[in-house]
């Protein structure tokens, strides 16, 4: 039955102005409602840049209309996610009279159309004119009432205000922790005479700095140490007690007698770090010359005032098949 939908032909009878804007901001279609509200024919849309059919009042030195829309579309195409606008003012030049500018009102909501690749395809812009809404006239005893919706205006502009310079502040501590955490995790290199690939993927994604962290350490003899662990939580401080856990448990894998002992030593290390409890790790040592793993896990769990440090699986060997056929070019994976 799905396949007889004209999906087109619903599209363009859509309740409300809605449009579809390219990833460049071009108008890819546009609804009848959105057309006859607008005043402009579907001809006077499609591939035309949205801020070239409705630009800013250049009467008004204050306005902020395309400088917000546009802010909130960027927005949907970095992060794939609908944005909810504050009430907007954003002066319409009048068709009948050209150079004139009507004072417009409009509440905007942006979302994605994702592509099969996962990216941003299109951008579907409704808007709402509240123009009616803001300007409204009546008797006397609704002035109270238009004093509370131009209150109503003025606080939905100063949230959207509030909320840019969250963003803002958001975007600058994840920039300094992407820089930390990439600063803390090693590049790929050879390990002694050994080639190692490493590919590190954070599992929530490209928006939340975490404190994964992984290591490789030469160890003496023909040994190398691995190394993965997580700590809880996201954000600038996560990334920070990462490299403070990772640097801890690379030093003790130089100096402790295998991989329990250093992972006994992280934990003792862990207890004087704020914002370690709930870390976990383990650490791998691969010995070249026996042809063997052996490899410890540890994880710490809060219990009342203190975390405890658990190590499981010390001291457990295994002999992989191939390790003695691809001693030179066997590529451990982290």
């Amino acid at each position: 039955m799905e396949a007889g939908i004209d999906y087109a032909a619903v599209f363009r009878a859509l309740p409300g102005m809605v449009a579809l804007l390219t990833p460049g901001l071009r108008y890819a279609d546009a609804n009848e409602d959105f057309q006859r509200l607008s005043g402009r024919t579907r001809d006077q849309l499609v591939g035309r840049h949205l801020f070239d059919v409705f630009p800013d009042n250049p009467n008004d030195p204050a306005a902020t209309g395309v400088r917000n829309l546009e802010a909130s579309l960027k927005r949907v195409l970095e992060t794939g996610e609908r944005d909810s606008m504050a009430l907007q003012r954003y002066d319409v030049e009048s068709l009948e009279r050209p150079g004139e500018w009507e004072e417009r009102y409009w509440s905007p909501v942006n979302a994605p159309i994702l592509g099969p690749d996962g990216h941003v395809a299109l951008l579907v812009h409704r808007v709402e004119e509240v123009t009616a809404l803001i300007k409204a006239r009546g008797v006397p005893e609704e002035g109270r009432a238009r004093v509370l919706e131009a209150e109503l205006y003025t606080r939905a502009r100063e949230l959207q205000e509030v909320n840019e310079r969250l963003r803002e502040a958001h975007a600058r501590e994840r920039e300094v922790a992407l820089a930390l955490q990439d600063a803390m995790l090693p590049a790929p290199r050879p390990v002694g005479h050994h080639l190692a690939a490493v590919r590190y993927r954070p599992a929530v994604g490209s928006l939340n700095v975490c404190g994964d962290w992984y290591d490789l350490v030469d160890l003496p003899g023909d040994r190398i140490a691995v190394a993965v662990g997580d700590v809880v939580g996201h954000g600038l401080h996560a990334a920070c007690v990462m490299g403070l856990l990772r640097s801890a448990l690379a030093a003790a894998s130089l100096v402790a007698d295998g991989p329990a002992r250093a992972l006994d030593v992280l934990g003792l290390y862990a207890r004087s770090v704020d914002g370690a409890e709930n870390t976990t790790a383990v650490t791998t040592c691969v010995d070249w010359e026996t042809h063997t793993l052996l490899y410890s896990s540890a994880s710490a769990r809060d219990s009342g005032s203190a975390a405890r440090w658990r190590v499981r699986a010390s001291a457990r060997r295994a002999r992989p098949v191939s390790m003695s056929s691809r001693r030179r070019s066997m590529r451990p994976s982290v």
